[in-house]
């Protein structure tokens, strides 16, 4: 993908999906959800306090004409009920709103009725880079996984490999990022980039292209990676960033949103449906360019 727009457009053929928002009592939230409605990227359903949404709404000139509200006493229930939607079929995936990661989680990983698989759950942040000639790029995890493992690592590859086939990119390039692109046995994060590296030669990860250890220079620059003598396929050329840790990665998408200012779209993989999971600081448009992506990732469950 050049742009983030070919995900409204994709959200735009075909059947459209439905999405649970739980608790959308912040501004941008239910402009997000109100502007996926009117541009027919998804129809949104609003379960929380109607009256709090209804004030929002008219304070702000939102149109929620057509957009069913259900009602939720707390956040509890409203997470609650926004799950078993999406567990029961009524609704194609889950968004948060204003309400705490840890109460809408602990709805999803419910036992009887929660979107647990078995997998790891990890965020994938989707961001626009011009600057490396119109391209988009992903950080993954800097919204769920503090500090993977070597294992964990592993199935944060395979989600986010998951979901760039799903949008149309056959073999994307992994470049597992760290301080240095040597391997240094005081760093284990080079240990880790280098198995990772070995593990995809060797056919334990597929469907992608793993290097590394990568600076991060060297991931996104081909005269960075030409400086120091980097041969290899991923430098220069990197598709998606596997940050070390969650300080890195929450850092690292940090800057792209609020220094670069690159649009971006971000979901939680791993669960039965996505889960459109975005910042309370994030704006309307990376939030309804979430919501694009995350329903365009449920027509292909």
């Amino acid at each position: 993908m050049k742009n983030l727009d070919v995900l409204i457009q994709r959200c735009c053929d075909g059947k459209k999906m439905k999405v649970a928002v739980a608790c959308p009592h912040g501004l941008d939230t239910l402009e997000a959800a109100c502007r996926a409605k009117r541009e027919n990227i998804v129809d949104p359903v609003l379960v929380g306090d109607p009256d709090v949404i209804s004030k929002i709404a008219l304070e702000n000139e939102l149109e929620l004409d057509g957009i069913e509200i259900v009602e939720a006493s707390d956040d509890r229930s409203a997470s609650e009920i926004s799950v078993k939607m999406v567990s029961s079929g009524s609704a194609d995936l889950l968004m948060k709103g204003l309400v705490k990661t840890a109460t809408l989680l602990k709805a999803v990983l419910n036992k009887e009725w929660g979107l647990r698989t078995g997998s790891l759950l990890s965020h994938l942040l989707l961001f626009e880079a011009p600057i490396l000639g119109d391209k988009v790029m992903g950080i993954s995890d800097g919204g769920m996984n503090m500090y993977p493992d070597l294992g964990a690592k592993v199935k944060i590859i395979e989600n986010a490999v998951e979901c760039f086939h799903k949008l149309g990119e056959e073999n994307p390039k992994i470049a597992v990022l760290a301080a240095v692109e040597t391997v240094n046995p005081d760093m284990p994060c080079t240990i880790d980039a280098a198995s990772l590296s070995q593990m995809n030669r060797r056919g334990q990860i597929t469907g992608c292209v793993i290097d590394g250890p990568f600076a991060l220079d060297n991931a996104i620059s081909t005269e960075a990676a030409a400086i120091k003598k980097i041969n290899s396929s991923v430098a220069g050329n990197a598709d998606m960033l596997l940050v070390p840790d969650i300080e890195a990665g929450n850092m690292l998408a940090k800057v792209v949103l609020y220094i670069a200012r690159n649009r971006a779209a971000g979901v939680v993989l791993g669960a039965r449906s996505p889960i459109v999971m975005t910042s309370r600081f994030d704006t309307m448009e990376v939030k309804l360019l979430s919501i694009a992506l995350g329903a365009v990732l449920a027509k292909e469950q």
